[in-house]
């Protein structure tokens, strides 16, 4: 299961915090299929096969400090394990244009995953795909910087990023771990 986190609403919609979705929705265009409105699981969905491998994504439609309720929701009804689950969110320890794959437990401050931690109330490994969207200066603008529009150059690196990781088949590191 690939998830991408992501708040709700099309205000939100271009926002650092976002890049998660804009990965899934890049991934999903590639390969020519679509999402569908799952309400179910709280998100938009839909599955196919990356390298032989049978993938569910999902992007949830609640806010971000919330995610894990949807997440839950769906990995409980296909029996999915957290660590059989790749999150792709928005890092501010990453210049924009990066993407790194990390396989570990934690949040580092983010709200997202802390949700998710806590909602399956496990202390596991899990998979994530980390998109750079930089740090502001002022470190007291964390909340209004990830809830911002990147600049011009800034989308144009990460929308760059997620292409290349895309059709380089970054996801094979999460596939056949």
């Amino acid at each position: 299961m690939i998830v991408g986190l992501a708040n709700p609403k099309k205000e939100y919609h271009n926002t650092r915090h976002n890049v998660g979705s804009w990965y899934i929705y890049s991934l999903v265009k590639y390969y020519s299929q679509t999402l569908k409105r799952e309400d179910k699981f709280l998100g938009f969905t839909t599955s196919f096969k990356i390298e032989s491998y049978y993938t569910r994504f999902l992007i949830p439609n609640i806010f971000m400090n919330i995610n894990g309720h949807s997440i839950f929701k769906m990995a409980s009804f296909y029996q999915v394990h957290l660590n059989e689950i790749l999150i792709v969110h928005d890092d501010l320890e990453l210049e924009p244009g990066l993407i790194k794959f990390k396989y570990s437990y934690g949040h580092n401050g983010h709200n997202g995953l802390r949700n998710i931690i806590h909602i399956f109330n496990k202390k596991t490994n899990f998979s994530r795909l980390r998109i750079g969207i930089g740090r502001p200066k002022d470190k007291r603008k964390v909340a209004s910087f990830v809830l911002s529009i990147p600049i011009q150059k800034e989308k144009i690196l990460i929308q760059n990023a997620i292409i290349n990781a895309i059709e380089n088949n970054f996801l094979k590191n999460f596939l056949i771990r």
